[in-house]
């Protein structure tokens, strides 16, 4: 009996390191130290050190069950990119520079192309962050997960001198809400979608009209990430007030999260077009309109508050980021919460 009769193949963990190397290669920073495979990753503090008090931030996310469709559609290449997001977007909008990511991958059997195509799109997500991939883990664990399935979650690091953190605290009646618009469901509220479509290889290569592509190509659009929108705003020159990143809670829990006490949100819902991903789950799930902004981005991933003299300029750095925004709302004198209208 060896490790191997016992399910885990230690040479499919090297050659999945192997296979993973050159993505790796391709989101390095000069501040990472050493190579991949050592026992934990470097990263070097002359990144901050011009800050008068810098301040690190970070963030820790999973895929959730959005990895079922990946499993369904055997596809593995963009799950990653939704890894990074979900943590590297927390980190923006705290007013955070990520610096270096680190994923980690439970499978039920190490299948090294698979675990490198998984990878292939946590460096892409790094990429598009501008964050260093300095490690990681593969964890081959028989019996825990089936073969074909794994679980994706990472943790990321960065850094803010602390007079540029986003708190909130500055936040007054009267700011602009400007919202980026999302990609699609991101990697939230997979659970409810996999109940409406009774997700499966049949319901997911359905082609729907309003979609322009099948259910499983809509569905599976990686979470977008907003650090170089958010950057681009700041280096326009404008103060972003408050931002909040809408993910699981929808705008009911996560735009109160950017508030101070004695200051609401109102958000007219007619100021973007929701995608047409959201009208259809809401249709054919027989999903309330509160239930659905109370789970879902419904079109916007990210809100940032500024003052109106700014919005000129922060809608053109957002532009100029690639993303596309829309003035979405006001903040008020009143309880702290979000009224839609």
């Amino acid at each position: 009996m060896d490790y191997k009769n016992a399910g885990v193949d230690i040479e499919a963990g090297y050659r999945s390191v192997e296979l993973m190397k050159k993505h790796v290669k391709e989101t390095m920073r000069p501040e990472v130290l050493g190579g991949l495979g050592g026992f934990s990753g470097a990263f070097s503090m002359s990144a901050f050190k011009n800050m008068e008090k810098p301040t690190l931030v970070s963030g820790t996310d999973g895929v959730g069950t959005k990895l079922k469709l990946a499993f369904l559609m055997d596809k593995h290449d963009t799950v990653g990119i939704d890894c990074v997001a979900m943590c590297v977007n927390d980190i923006a909008c705290a007013g955070g520079e990520p610096l270096f990511f680190l994923d980690y991958i439970a499978c039920g059997k190490n299948f090294p192309e698979k675990i490198a195509e998984i990878v292939s799109g946590v460096a892409e997500g790094c990429k598009l962050a501008g964050a260093a991939l300095i490690g990681g883990e593969t964890a081959e664990m028989p019996g825990f997960y089936p073969e074909d399935e794994y679980d994706l979650a990472g943790f990321a690091v960065g850094v803010v001198d602390e007079k540029d953190l986003i708190t909130g605290a500055l936040l007054q009646a009267g700011e602009v809400l400007i919202g980026m618009e999302s990609s699609g469901v991101h990697s939230n509220g997979f659970s409810l979608v996999r109940k409406v479509f009774d997700v499966s290889k049949e319901s997911l290569n359905t082609y729907y009209e309003e979609l322009g592509k099948t259910l499983g190509e809509a569905l599976i659009v990686p979470t977008k990430i907003y650090v170089k929108a958010l950057k681009s705003v700041k280096e326009s020159g404008v103060l972003i007030k408050a931002c909040s990143h809408i993910t699981g809670g929808g705008f009911y829990e996560n735009i109160p999260r950017m508030l101070p006490d004695g200051i609401c949100a109102v958000v007219d819902k007619n100021s973007y077009e929701v995608p047409a991903i959201f009208k259809l789950m809401a249709k054919k799930g027989d999903i309330t309109e509160e239930i659905m902004y109370n789970t879902y981005n419904m079109g916007i991933g990210m809100i940032l508050a500024v003052d109106e003299k700014d919005v000129d300029t922060a809608m053109e750095a957002i532009r100029e980021a690639g993303e596309i925004p829309h003035i979405i709302g006001r903040t008020e004198i009143g309880e702290k919460g979000v009224t839609l209208c």
